[in-house]
């Protein structure tokens, strides 16, 4: 017989979010259809034969609102940054108007150490931000993968010093951070291999594999579900 799968603990007091989601709650409870925008690079696009996030989290979330025709669109685009997400905020963001945006940023800034300013990526985050801060949609920022090619020796402080950055804009703007770094880190502090984190197919050590991608969606979902209520 196989050996069964590894159980997920998704560390909901690690990746809890601190704020409400106002729009993606009014949006759930008083419409039919409900939309959510992933946007970012590989780990959100998906990368080799893992099923990414985004795809996931539409399932759970399905699973979890019956009756709800619950899409999440998928605009990651590999080897991109915040700035170059930025870019494409107007198609890919704000023209599906969706009631919730999760931006994942910072991962290729430290895979690809030197080819981006850590300052540039700062300040297309806020950009970012500011430009749909008044519209009806909440956002959560999500912050680096914890695997072998950006925890290394090289990249470590980098890594830190990035899911630093993302967690100040973020703290400036008042939205939430889905600590993607951090779960992904107690993980490995609680005896679970980095190897079994990353993709096996991938050269560059750098995705996630599939066990990974599955907990990191239930931890993404159990975040959403336990944010706290909106005021009325």
């Amino acid at each position: 017989m196989p050996d069964a799968p590894r159980p997920c603990d998704p560390h909901l007091d690690i990746v809890g979010f601190k704020y409400p989601l106002p729009n993606l709650a009014q949006s759930l409870r008083n419409q039919r259809k409900v939309k959510v925008v992933a946007i970012g690079s590989s780990s959100t696009a998906g990368e080799g034969n893992i099923v990414p996030y985004a795809s996931r989290l539409e399932m759970a979330l399905r699973g979890r609102f019956h009756g709800r025709m619950i899409d999440v669109l998928n605009r990651g685009v590999g080897g991109q940054e915040a700035m170059d997400e930025l870019s494409r905020f107007d198609p890919d963001v704000i023209e599906e108007a969706p009631a919730l945006v999760i931006w994942q940023v910072g991962t290729n800034a430290v895979f690809r150490l030197g080819q981006y300013s850590f300052d540039d990526v700062a300040v297309a985050i806020a950009a970012g931000l500011d430009r749909i801060r008044n519209l009806p949609m909440d956002v959560v920022l999500m912050d680096l993968q914890y695997t072998t090619a950006i925890v290394g020796p090289d990249k470590i402080k980098a890594a830190e010093d990035m899911v630093s950055l993302i967690s100040t804009a973020a703290e400036n703007a008042k939205v939430n951070v889905f600590r993607r770094f951090a779960l992904m880190r107690r993980w490995v502090e609680d005896n679970i291999p980095i190897a079994e984190l990353v993709d096996p197919t991938d050269p560059d050590k750098l995705h996630m594999s599939d066990w990974a991608a599955n907990c990191v969606t239930q931890a993404l979902d159990g975040a959403i579900k336990g944010a706290p209520q909106p005021i009325a």
